[in-house]
């Protein structure tokens, strides 16, 4: 074994550039203001912990190009998707502390940073085109801001990701693989169809028989259960399911709704169980994002009230409006819609079920 010279902590992390790399507009003109400096620092911490987001996703997205994915690599997926979730966490955290700066502070030297904008985070972007979010997903107005925002080799080096198949798209083959559409000699989604029907019959009669209700409400809570019924038939229908996706009412094929229903249906069932984490921690990264969109709207409005972003956007509106919009797996969230209670699930026939547990006692019957 070579020898090598002795680490030095400092050096290893390299906390010289690291720790001289605070350098204030506001210092430039001889006027710095104390608050600059939390700014810049805020803002470098989150966009390493966005490298470290990325680093996780490109490996996951690696694991998910390959044409069969194990179970052990099912667990390296959760492990690194659950990492992500935990710096999420941070990143609303630190919005707490930008928070300890006011409005006054922000405009001591505010008018340093024009045109310099959150638009311009090329990881953030990467990191959003990397779940699926890609250029058609969004308003005209982001569109507009990142030709006109981003450097020309940052714009090349985004559309050269988005040109790349998107986390949801991985997703969207690895479902569309399992068996879980048909099944030789038993009718699943049939049956499936059966108890949704029952389901909905049932939510009918007490809506019809409920006393409490005038005839306006019944009448909404009747065409709200309609448009439920609607949703399980399109669900099942192949034709209807792809009107609904031309419309963009869904990003997932039909194949990969149908399994990853019937995941959460059956989820305690032990070879279901990381396909089903999986999903789940998709739609906690997608939640926590949101969540961090949202409690940055609120700071901006905060903070600068109803004045235009530096980078000359609508701010706090702008901000508010991507809430909701820039969302991958809206599809894992819209699951809900197609479950129904553990006791009308269909019964499994005994050679399904085989497959689906694993068998931890000697006494079984």
């Amino acid at each position: 074994m070579k020898i090598k010279a002795p680490v030095y902590y400092g050096d290893y992390l390299q906390l010289p550039k690291i720790l001289n790399a605070q350098d204030t507009e506001s210092g430039k003109d001889g006027k710095e203001a104390h608050e600059e400096t939390l700014f810049i620092i805020i803002h470098q911490a989150y966009e390493l912990w966005f490298k470290q987001i990325l680093h996780e996703i490109d490996s996951i997205r690696t694991i998910m190009e390959k044409p069969f994915i194990p179970s052990t690599d099912l667990a390296v997926i959760n492990r690194r998707l659950e990492r992500v979730t935990k710096i999420q966490d941070l990143l609303v955290d630190q919005i707490n502390i930008m928070e300890t700066m006011t409005s006054l502070d922000f405009m001591e030297f505010r008018d340093y940073l024009v045109p310099a904008s959150g638009f311009q985070s090329l990881q953030f972007r990467l990191i959003e085109a990397s779940l699926g979010i890609k250029a058609h997903h969004r308003m005209e107005v982001e569109k507009q801001f990142f030709n006109s925002r981003l450097k020309p080799e940052d714009k090349k080096t985004l559309e050269a990701t988005e040109a790349k198949t998107s986390m949801l798209e991985l997703i969207e083959a690895w479902l569309s693989r399992m068996p879980f559409s048909k099944f030789e000699g038993f009718d699943f989604w049939g049956d499936y169809s059966a108890a949704v029907k029952s389901m909905l019959e049932n939510d009918k009669k007490i809506i019809s028989t409920n006393p409490s209700l005038d005839d306006r409400v019944r009448g909404m809570e009747l065409a709200n259960l309609e448009m439920t019924r609607k949703s399980f038939d399109t669900l099942l229908d192949p034709a209807s399911f792809n009107a609904w996706k031309s419309e963009g009412k869904v990003h997932l094929s039909q194949k990969a709704m149908l399994s990853a229903v019937f995941i959460y249906l059956y989820r305690d069932y032990p070879a279901l169980q990381m396909p089903f984490k999986v999903l789940n921690n998709l739609t906690e990264v997608d939640e926590k994002f949101t969540t961090w969109r949202y409690r940055h709207a609120i700071m901006v409005q905060r903070i600068l009230g109803t004045k235009i972003g530096t980078g000359g956007s609508s701010g706090h509106e702008y901000l508010r409006s991507t809430t909701e919009r820039n969302r991958a797996f809206i599809d894992l969230f819209n699951l809900a819609t197609f479950l129904i209670p553990k006791s009308m699930r269909p019964k499994l026939p005994d050679n399904i079920t085989n497959q689906l547990d694993i068998v931890y006692d000697s006494l079984r019957p």
